[in-house]
């Protein structure tokens, strides 16, 4: 390891309000926000034309002709039907062309809709949940990896719109005419601070997905705030090996984003943290060898066992690494220790684990974790730059947003962009949290859940959902991979399950059952007994009814995400789900 993610020690400036209001600022600060992403790559080119930019397979591009070829895909769009509000809209996987189309419509103040495909598979059918986001945005083009099967899908909810083009061919957009340079330069001048960029959509964990105007400064904001934690990345460009998708906030704002912003590299990752394809992304870190690493707890998970087999590998990950980046849930303890165990005997030296805090509104940071620490959900201090507004909320404190990176309000939705904000101008980002410290703020806030997923029973208690699904999906190991907390009105707890199959399986394997051909383990009576007992032995350690799990159910049909019951983030909405299933809810209770 050559540099550390905690140098820079956290200082944090705590002004008290009225009601037990409290407002957090990080010690340091940041400039006025003047650059653009895109600038970034025209200044790369300028200083480091040969180094590269993005890696895909065996493709290649470096800076210099990345921005050549953007220049030559701007002057083409600048003579379609696009405009600030007919956005250009992107389906499609992580790419180099997926990239360059991207700089290109933004660095002349289009902004991009950059849309999940699993909005157009065929388990999303009938594509109800995708006309919806078209409603929205009101595309003036759409662009994808997957041409034909966008077309087919435009074609069954009855779109008769633009039609989709191919991304990775570009024949179709260069026929058309090239603008005149002194337009382009133009177009590439208008852009400023509050042009908006992209245009993402909300994980809809606790409603319908929403699409979220993504501004120049949000985006810019956030870089200067990194560069501030760590002012390494400015001496050594960073090097990662990265899958997670550019239409989330995290791998479009922060893996994307850091790579450009300080002129590194990134190798476009076709693995995934699943055992068929996690020997891609091995493969991929051998032959790159990062120097920043993103993933989430599974994918820490997927590479563990060949870190801890390969000696040699497992050197030269953690030899060259400055920090490993945990993302998208709080990193188990167990596991934190075992990479730890990992890098001790392979480098001599503990990793620098970093996390961060915030959501698609915010590009992605409100909070980042520079230091070290203790807890699996601390998120961190307020990243430079932004304010952090805790609100008391019963035992805890409703966190609030306010800073350069927080969007101007949602796209087209004035009612939902009034609520969205409090009085003072913060925005209501719907997590709780609590100092880790309450007499050190620096010490970080550790997450409480969300606000809006809480519920009381009948008894007048208050159950914490988010927490209390986390401690049963770890009490559990594994057997359940998500839970839904029912009880609201009700005189105790009780759930219903999504169990983990595979999970099951071995269960039933290494416990010497039969598994008839064809019968889902999961609803296997052993597999039950064994869930039972694991419920037993938590609701021995808990004091009270707002943890105490009464009773449970096994959801028969997964979770859909068609009706909303689950996100493109694979996390459930709550509320949504006991909507859709009351009659499931009822019979647990009866």
């Amino acid at each position: 390891m050559t540099a550390s993610a905690y140098d820079v020690p956290p200082t944090v400036i705590c002004e008290e309000a009225a009601g037990g209001v409290m407002i957090l600022r990080h010690g340091l600060t940041i400039d006025p926000v003047e650059q653009t992403i895109p600038g970034r790559l025209r200044h790369w080119a300028e200083v480091r034309p040969d180094a590269l930019f993005l890696t895909q397979e065996e493709q290649a591009i470096t800076y210099g002709e990345a921005e050549r070829r953007r220049r030559e895909i701007a002057a083409r769009l600048l003579g379609l039907p696009l405009s600030p509000d007919r956005p250009l809209a992107i389906v499609a996987e992580n790419g180099i062309d997926h990239a360059l189309m991207m700089l290109a419509a933004t660095s002349i103040g289009l902004p991009v809709a950059v849309i999940s495909p699993s909005y157009i598979a065929p388990g999303a059918r009938p594509w109800a949940k995708f006309g919806q986001i078209l409603d929205q945005i009101t595309p003036g083009l759409i662009v994808s990896d997957q041409p034909e099967m966008l077309d087919a899908v435009l074609a069954g909810i009855g779109r008769d719109g633009p039609k989709a083009q191919p991304l990775t061919e570009l024949d179709w957009l260069l026929a058309e005419p090239s603008v005149p340079a002194g337009d382009l330069a133009a177009a590439e001048a208008s852009v400023g601070p509050d042009s908006v960029a992209k245009l993402l959509f909300t994980s809809g964990s606790t409603g319908q997905p929403k699409p979220v105007p993504n501004t120049q400064r949000m985006m810019v904001s956030n870089m200067q705030g990194l560069a501030a934690l760590w002012p390494f990345l400015r001496e050594r460009p960073p090097v990662s090996v990265d899958w997670l998708p550019w239409n989330h906030t995290f791998g479009g704002n922060c893996c994307f984003n850091i790579t450009l912003w300080f002129g590194g590299h990134s190798h476009i990752d076709s693995g995934r943290p699943v055992p068929a394809a996690i020997g891609r992304s091995i493969e991929a870190i051998r032959r790159w060898r990062p120097t920043l690493y993103y993933n989430v707890p599974a994918g820490f998970e997927s590479i563990l066992p060949t870190l801890e087999a390969d000696r040699a590998f497992a050197a030269d990950f953690f030899g060259n690494l400055d920090f490993l980046f945990n993302a998208g849930a709080p990193l188990p303890p167990a596991l934190r220790h075992r990479v730890e165990a990992a890098s001790l005997a392979a480098a001599a030296a503990p990793p620098s684990f970093v996390a961060g805090w915030g959501a698609t509104e915010t590009a992605p940071f409100s909070t980042v974790l520079h230091f070290l620490q203790s807890h699996a959900n601390n998120l961190g201090v307020p990243i430079p730059g932004t304010a952090i507004k805790l609100v008391p909320d019963g035992d805890r404190y409703e966190l609030r947003v306010k800073g350069p990176n927080v969007m101007p309000g949602y796209w087209r939705d004035d009612r939902a962009s009034a609520a969205a904000f409090d009085e003072d101008g913060f925005y209501r980002i719907g997590d709780a949290g609590r100092l880790a410290d309450p007499h050190d703020p620096a010490a970080g806030i550790l997450f409480d859940g969300r606000v809006a997923e809480n519920f009381k029973l009948s008894t007048g208690t208050w159950v914490n959902v988010g927490a209390l699904r986390l401690a049963v999906i770890s009490a559990c190991r594994k057997l359940v991979s998500d839970a839904v907390v029912t009880g609201e009105g009700k005189a105790d707890i009780g759930l219903l399950l999504v169990l983990n199959e595979e999970a099951c399986r071995l269960y039933l394997e290494s416990a010497g059952h039969d598994l008839p051909a064809g019968s889902p383990a999961c609803l296997h009576p052993a597999v039950r007994t064994r869930i039972e007992e694991l419920i037993d032995a938590y609701n021995a350690e808990q004091m009270g009814s707002s943890t105490r799990i009464s009773r449970f159910a096994v959801m028969e049909r997964p979770p859909s995400l068609e009706q909303g019951e689950i996100t493109d983030k694979a996390y459930i909405n709550q509320r949504r789900t006991l909507a859709l299933r009351a009659d499931a809810v009822e019979r647990l209770y009866a």
